[in-house]
């Protein structure tokens, strides 16, 4: 998704610019050389190589595949690749991109996650209590996205922090853990979030803790 939303460079606000504007309508259509697998009912109904990605602005990505590789599924014309057709998502009950399961969407090929140790300082208060307060911090660049920082629990005020219901997803760091903060009495619902067992490429910040500035006054030493 990162070409075409957020600051990605096809997206509503790109942190970059083109030496010519380009075509609002622009679309993006590219090989994708990736095993893709769909399961209905435990049984594999796609089974490919030979996919196309379709990178719209605004939209996440869709796969587009050689008719003969949907069989029996519900499919329609995709109209930027000729000879191709879309199998809508919640057509299947599984998508399974190189052996790794999918949640919403395609992952972007373009998109990438560094996560690097790092010094600068991070304060966080809720509720007029500081959570945190250290420059022991790991900061995580990715792809069309303003730069996060993440701390170690070690850092953290947890005894505040209670685990809620909420759950997210990332194609890219994986399933995500919501906190809320009770501070004298006062809870602050999903204030912060971890990824407890992130994706490999985001390893370096499994267990830590990143603050929602929304709901807690955050100062990071951020890179412009």
């Amino acid at each position: 998704m990162s070409l075409t939303t957020a600051r990605g460079p096809l997206g509503p606000d790109p942190a970059g610019r083109f030496s010519a504007p380009l075509p609002p309508d622009l679309v993006y259509v590219e090989p994708h050389p990736r095993r893709i697998q769909a399961m209905v009912d435990g049984a594999v109904v796609l089974d490919t190589e030979q996919a196309l990605i379709v990178h719209r602005p605004g939209r996440t990505l869709t796969y587009a595949f050689p008719p003969e590789a949907v069989g029996d599924l519900p499919h329609a014309p995709e109209p930027e690749a000729p000879g191709h057709v879309t199998v809508p998502w919640d057509a299947v009950d599984t998508w399974i991109e190189e052996g790794r399961e999918l949640v919403h969407y395609p992952p972007n090929p373009y998109h990438r996650v560094d996560c690097r140790p790092t010094r600068r300082r991070l304060r966080v208060e809720v509720a007029g209590t500081t959570l945190v307060d250290t420059d022991d911090t790991t900061i995580v660049f990715e792809t069309g996205h303003g730069p996060v920082l993440y701390v170690d629990p070690a850092h953290v005020r947890t005894a505040l922090l209670t685990a809620t219901d909420t759950t997210s997803y990332c194609n890219y760091k994986g399933w995500a853990t919501w906190w809320a903060a009770t501070i004298d009495g006062t809870v602050v619902e999903d204030v912060a979030w971890s990824y407890d067992a992130p994706l490999p490429e985001s390893a370096p910040i499994a267990g830590h803790l990143s603050f929602d500035a929304g709901k807690a006054t955050v100062t990071a030493a951020l890179p412009a």
